[in-house]
This record gives structure tokens, sequence and C-alpha cells, in this order.
């Protein structure tokens, strides 16, 4: 059986200054070994490395259901990873920093100033922070290949439509996971968007209110979960006829839903420092300030904040990071990024 701590909203975390107490751990011992164990898939079955991913993918449900305060920013964070693994493929050389500036010091409204390595981070956003009910329709579909920089026409995108609506519509969860990939080859687009599709998939069909960037962060997919030119897959069945691929992708899945669950701990713990000392601040507008940054990767100390001044909110960082309870991301003296 799978623990799930209490929500942030029903205990406000420890007094200021106190130990920060490590949370209720999510993940059993025994899940670990076995997600580590499927990583080395030669001589497994299919059947067995998907049960370790479905017992993984559980344990995330329940972080997801939670649905904490700080689920934002972690999202958002997972997409930074995702999309520095995306830019790394594509033979960029931009990381986490780069793009995280990309997007943040670019002024709001004007998309075409990020970059293509920016807009590669917002694609990975645009799954962290939009409903996944509507992650796949046309509309979305074809933005995220646009800041991929995929090249598509609309009838592949209206015929992809089609597809992942087929996949959706009851497919097990294997054949939901490879078939996102062999929708995405079908149509010639890269390794990224298939594991954006599959994230997108997954999120629909557990009925979750935002997606979790996993796979993206998969480097080791781009080799590993390449079909053999023999193999043939059917989009509509989900039916895969190379096992070592359909083993690799719930591998990956699992390793990837672990990471999730790590990451969502140690920003717990971050966000329980800030909502601690939070009743200490005295400046307008600190309310906004603590929920922004519990649902975004990071703000910038130039952002527009009703009721706060430029010179106010650098203040309140100050107090922030004094305190323990932020970060400044950066490293700079001037266009400073703060974050949990």
């Amino acid at each position: 059986m799978i623990l799930r701590s209490q929500s942030l909203s029903r205990h406000p975390g420890p007094p200021p200054g106190a130990p920060i107490a490590t949370p209720v751990v999510l993940v059993p011992t025994w899940l670990r070994r076995a997600v580590a164990d499927a990583q080395t898939v030669a001589g497994k079955d299919v059947d067995d490395i998907a049960l370790v991913a479905g017992a993984a993918i559980g344990a995330l449900d329940a972080v997801v259901r939670r649905q904490e305060r700080w689920a934002g920013a972690w999202r958002q964070r997972l997409a930074l990873v995702a999309a520095a693994v995306t830019a790394r493929q594509a033979g960029r050389v931009e990381g986490e920093s780069a793009l995280r500036d990309a997007v943040l010091l670019t002024r709001p409204g004007d998309f075409l100033s990020v970059g293509p390595a920016g807009k590669m981070l917002l694609a990975w956003r645009r799954l962290a922070g939009t409903p996944a009910e509507t992650l796949l329709t046309e509309a979305s579909i074809g933005a995220v290949l646009d800041d991929l920089g995929l090249r598509r026409d609309d009838d592949a995108v209206s015929d992809l439509a089609d597809d992942l609506r087929q996949l959706s519509a009851g497919i097990g969860m294997v054949g939901m996971l490879t078939g996102a990939f062999t929708a995405a080859e079908r149509y010639g687009f890269a390794r990224a968007f298939g594991c954006w599709l599959a994230d997108a998939l997954l999120a629909q069909r557990l009925s979750w209110v935002h997606a979790v960037p996993l796979l993206g962060a998969e480097a080791a997919l781009g080799t590993s979960a390449r079909p053999r030119r023999s193999a043939t897959s059917s989009v509509a069945t989900g039916t895969e006829t190379n096992p070592e691929r359909a083993k690799n992708l719930l591998a990956a899945q699992a390793r990837a839903a672990l990471r999730a669950i790590d990451l969502s701990a140690e920003l717990e713990r971050r966000a329980d420092r800030l909502l601690a000392v939070a009743p200490k601040l005295r400046a307008k507008a600190a309310d906004a300030v603590v929920d922004k940054l519990l649902s975004d990767d990071a703000i910038v100390a130039s952002e527009k904040i009703a009721g706060m001044s430029d010179r106010g909110l650098r203040r309140l960082f100050d107090r922030l990071v004094e305190l323990g309870a932020v970060r400044e991301l950066s490293g700079r003296p001037t266009f400073r990024i703060y974050g949990l």
C-alpha cells in the first residue's frame, strides 16, 4: 500500500528556524529495487516490466492527486529538465539555466524572441500548464510542433489527432505508450514529440488535471527506443511487434516516475520552509509572491506584481533568501531569478 502524506493546506510546516523534517516516503524500497532491476530488459518479459512501471505510475498518481500548492512549480521544474534534454538531442548547447533565461528574460508575449531552444521549453511548459483534457486538440498539437521546430501541415495534424483519439479510447497502457511513439514516427516527427504525446496520453488516461513531464528527460530513449527496421506496429491498436522497444519504453517510464516523485519530495521540503516563513513577511502583496513561487519554476526579480514595486520585490527576495525560503538561481548580480 502506498502511503500519502497530508496536504500542505492542512499543516503549515515546521516553525521558522526548525529543522525541516523529511516527508513521508512515497516509494517503498522494493519498488525502487524493482525499477532499478527493470532497466536491464534482456531476458525479461514485457508483462513483468509493465507491472513495475504500473507500480511506479501508481506511486506518482498518489503525488499528483494530493494537489499540493507547490505542484505547479514541480511540473514546471520537470518541464525545464525535459526541455534541456530535448535541446541537447537537437544539437543545441543551451542547458537549464540558459533555457530559463530565454523564457523569463523575454518581454511578456514576445515569444518570437525566446529563440529555438526557448521555444522547446515553451513546448514542455505547455504540457505542464495546459489542462490535460485539451492537450491533444489539433490546435494544441500544431502549437507544440511549431515550438519543437518540427515541420508539419494541417492534414497531418488532423490525422494525428484522429490517431490519438483512437489510442486514448480504451487501449491498454502498454499499447498507449508504444502507440504514442508509433504515431509520432508515422508522420516523421522527432522522438521528443513522441515523449510529449505519451505524457499527455497518460495524464488523460489517469484523469489528471495537468500532465507531468516524464519521458522528455529520458535521454537514453534516443537510442534504445528506436524500432528495428523489421518491426511493424499499428497506431490504432498500439500493437508493437518489437518487444525490446516496448520494454525499454516501460523501463524509462518507471525510471521517470521515480525521478518525478523524488523531486516532489525535495520541493515539498522547500515549500514547507517558504510557507513557514510566509507569516513573517510584512511586504504588500507578499502572499501573491509566495503563490507565484509555489506555482512556477522561477520568477524574475523584475516580475510585475500588483501592489509591489520593483524595489520592494527585490527587498522581499533578499529577505526570503536570508531566511532560507528561496534560492537565487542565476548566480548573477543583476537580472536575478528566484525559485524554490
